[in-house]
């Protein structure tokens, strides 16, 4: 997935100047969001991959999958990557621009994975630890996952924090086979 994401890395800036150059962060993210779920649909995955159509048409018939959500200078980026043929970008490039926009809004997107749900306090404190630690807000979102048997593990950009009872179990083994 690596060259995907090389392919993606110079359409996503493009996207992302051009949205940011307008003052349009948002309208830019909805609009990279909406064609990014079109594009995986099975249909526009067979329409896209299809050899038989030329590009623009293949870009006419995504663009008409989501035509009231887009504006001139959407429908004219859909055009490019058709032009490149690279409309099978997009769920990466949606992505991409989105790690983007985060970074230049100084929010960081936070998963915790807790082994039993968490009160509206517990999120808050989560909250407010993390972005004295990261050093900028966070948006959390909160997953239970019973495997982990108590605790939680933090997922905040490259950085894991492992700090669930099956975690420190694992780490305890491995303490134990190499001594």
């Amino acid at each position: 997935m690596a060259e995907l994401a090389t392919l993606a890395r110079p359409y996503a800036k493009a996207a992302f100047d051009l949205a940011r150059s307008a003052d349009r962060l948002e309208r830019w993210s909805r609009m990279l969001g909406l064609l990014s779920a079109a594009a995986q649909t099975p249909e526009a995955k067979a329409l896209i991959g299809s050899p038989a159509l030329p590009s623009e048409a293949k870009a006419h018939r995504l663009i008409d999958l989501v035509r009231d959500d887009l504006d001139d200078a959407g429908r004219r980026f859909v055009l490019v990557l058709a032009d490149n043929k690279r409309l099978e970008l997009l769920p990466e490039i949606a992505e991409q621009y989105e790690a983007r926009k985060a970074e230049a809004e100084q929010v960081l997107d936070v998963e915790i994975a807790a082994a039993v749900g968490l009160s509206e306090t517990q999120m808050n404190d989560y909250a407010q630890a993390l972005e004295r630690r990261f050093s900028q807000q966070v948006n959390v979102s909160v997953a239970v996952d019973p495997s982990l048997v108590g605790g939680a593990v933090i997922r905040a950009g490259d950085t894991v924090i492992d700090g669930s009872v099956r975690g420190r179990l694992t780490r305890l083994v491995e303490a134990l086979q190499r001594a």
